[in-house]
């Protein structure tokens, strides 16, 4: 059973329009409402409360956007977005009126999003998952490929293939729902391939 607030709709909006204008650069925005997609189609089957893993998932990158991170490049590797989230998450809730006893269930999901986690909920499972299958296929690609240039990560291609053959080798594996790991299939395949196709069109010289 999926629970949501009677509340209504009103905090939904409230928070997309937030997130809305703080997301920076422009192209972070789109991962927020393809990994609520994501944690409806996972979720099927499951009982879990969607407002928590809506909010979770419109407020878990909060701190990877410009204007939140640090400016100084130098300071980055040490960064830890996760926590800057989670602190300030619940200010940004109450203001869009989010219900006030659901706010913790946010912030631990928010907690234990990536993939080294360990979610205890059923929330943070969902909101892991998913953000593991944002990491793989073509939208994975996108998502590393976008950064080369502009993250101190990923100075040239050789950089974002090498994260994008990281993925491949370790995050299927930690996937936990079923219904997600059905959902990595084609998403794995297809990064396959396009490694494949890397290695094959350059031959060892990719830079």
């Amino acid at each position: 059973m999926v629970r949501q607030s009677a509340a209504g709709p009103g905090f939904r909006l409230a928070l997309v329009e937030y997130v809305m204008v703080q997301a920076r650069p422009i192209e972070k925005l789109g991962h927020q409402a393809r990994l609520y997609a994501l944690t409806r189609l996972a979720g099927r089957g499951h009982s879990y409360d969607d407002d928590v893993v809506f909010a979770a998932a419109w407020l878990h990158d909060l701190g990877v956007f410009e204007g939140h991170r640090p400016e100084d490049p130098r300071l980055l590797p040490g960064w830890d977005h996760t926590g800057y989230a989670m602190r300030h998450a619940p200010a940004v809730l109450a203001r869009a009126g989010f219900p006030a006893e659901k706010t913790a269930g946010v912030v631990e999901a928010i907690r234990t999003h990536q993939p080294q986690d360990a979610p205890g909920t059923i929330e943070g499972i969902l909101l892991r998952d998913a953000d593991i299958l944002e990491q793989l296929g073509s939208v994975g690609i996108l998502r590393v490929v976008a950064k080369i240039g502009r993250d101190t990560r990923y100075r040239i291609f050789t950089d974002a293939v090498a994260t994008l053959r990281r993925n491949l080798a370790e995050l299927p594996g930690k996937l936990r729902l079923e219904s997600a790991k059905e959902l990595a299939e084609p998403r794995i395949a297809l990064l396959r391939e396009f490694l494949r196709q890397i290695d094959e069109e350059t031959q060892g010289r990719l830079y």
